[in-house]
């Protein structure tokens, strides 16, 4: 069969030697760094010590909707890792919890019930958020100019009260998109929305992986693929149709992925072109109490700076997640922690009679591309100038924003650019589930 080089071991590079390692092909993925996963990943909290504690750099959570990390998770045999959540909390200051889940009705109206019972809405509140829904069912494939307006100017068109956008919209899209409303096409809120929300009466479920990200993408899971080589601390440091140059080393195959980021493409293969996007971050805060804060195991928190909070030891280890941080990029370490330990208590009053025992912040300043507006058009696909040279990464045009879903979908596509290339095509990419 024939040889394939991939570069890079995040998502979208896993996903594409998984793929080409299940229809037969041999593939070495190189890897720069020690460890599998991108920016999806875990790592020791002290790395000199045997014993440290492993930690993800952030929470990564997924939707029943992502059918293909899904499928990933089911190639290298763990998605028995991954436990899915029904019900969300969602915290006012103060404590006061409303909980959304689907009911019995049919879809579109399988949230009607937890709607009408979600006190931190009002009335008028959720009358808008009804309309617009309809309005998104409605516009989502007859409406031209999505990705030219953003999100915000969309809500805002459909008369979305200020309460429903920062305590329902801004929740679900700035956490799933990884940008604020009013720098969000309204393209990638509506497919997020409609996939994560309204095709299915389950697809809003959501996963959480019960062991560290790394763990996913560990060695046992590529046993199942013995034409698949994985080398890490292997950076491609030259990229091109005639090979690769890997610490100084020549390396030769059939053809070539690269899952590199954009901004550094060019860089290692100067024949190709990217786009230079904008960037949004994500901030992770890992806090550590002497007792139990909380006995959710995750929680929408209203109306502060931290968006999310999640449950990793019971209620003593906290993981908060705040998604398009650019506030948080200048502020020192600990600052970032008095905010957070700040903003905890007000939620959870067992924060102010408690002990931080140690605390970790972990900001990914360039966690995605900034889903602006007309960016779509951008997104190269797979192929390139170069007749056996593919692309696959978030970034590329997926068909999602940059999301882990997005990710597995381009080295899904590129390994079928691949498998076309060599005369034998095959299809990886599972459809969306409507």
């Amino acid at each position: 069969m024939p040889s394939v080089i991939v570069a890079g071991g995040g998502l979208a590079g896993l996903a594409a030697a998984a793929a080409l390692g299940s229809a037969g092909y041999e593939v070495d993925l190189y890897e720069a760094r020690g460890f599998l996963g991108g920016r999806a990943t875990s790592f020791p909290l002290a790395p000199a010590s045997d014993q440290s504690e492993v930690i993800d750099n952030c929470q990564h959570v997924l939707l029943r909707c992502c059918v293909n990390l899904l499928d990933l998770y089911r190639r290298l045999d763990v998605a028995a890792d991954i436990t899915f959540h029904k019900e969300f909390s969602f915290i006012e200051p103060g404590g006061r919890i409303s909980i959304l889940k689907a009911g019995g009705l049919p879809r579109p109206f399988h949230f009607a019930g937890s709607f009408l019972k979600m006190r931190c809405l009002g009335l008028g509140d959720k009358l808008s958020l009804a309309r617009a829904m309809l309005a998104l069912q409605r516009e989502r494939t007859t409406r031209a100019d999505l990705d030219q307006i953003t999100m915000f100017q969309w809500l805002t068109e459909k008369g979305q009260t200020k309460r429903a956008i920062d305590r329902f919209w801004s929740q679900v899209l700035v956490s799933a998109i990884n940008e604020d409303l009013d720098k969000m096409s309204a393209i990638h809120g509506f497919q997020v929305f409609w996939l994560g929300f309204l095709a299915s009466s389950t697809s809003y479920e959501m996963g959480i992986p019960n062991v560290p990200l790394g763990d996913l993408y560990g060695s046992a899971a590529w046993q199942r693929f013995p034409g698949v080589r994985i080398h890490l601390r292997s950076g491609v440091d030259r990229l091109g149709a005639d090979g690769v140059i890997i610490r100084g080393e020549a390396r030769t195959a059939d053809y070539y992925v690269s899952t590199l980021p954009f901004e550094k493409l060019t860089a290692v293969a100067p024949e190709l072109e990217a786009p230079q996007f904008a960037h949004s971050p994500i901030t992770g805060i890992h806090l550590w109490f002497d007792r139990p804060i909380t006995t959710l195991p995750h929680a929408v928190l209203l109306d502060r700076t931290v968006q999310w909070m999640f449950n990793k030891d019971g209620g003593t280890y906290l993981q908060l997640v705040v998604s398009a941080s650019r506030s948080l990029i200048e502020k020192s370490r600990g600052d970032v922690i008095a905010l957070a330990i700040k903003e905890l208590a007000e939620f959870f009053p067992e924060v102010s009679r408690a002990t931080l025992v140690k605390a970790h912040v972990v900001k990914e300043v360039r966690a995605t591309f900034s889903a602006a507006p007309g960016l779509e058009s951008q997104r190269p696909g797979n192929r390139t100038r170069l007749p056996n040279v593919f692309l696959a990464g978030d970034w590329t045009r997926s068909g999602w924003p940059a999301t882990m879903e997005g990710a597995v979908r381009s080295g899904y596509l590129a390994a079928e650019a691949v498998t076309a290339a060599s005369g034998k095509p095959k299809s990886f990419l599972l459809p969306d589930i409507a």
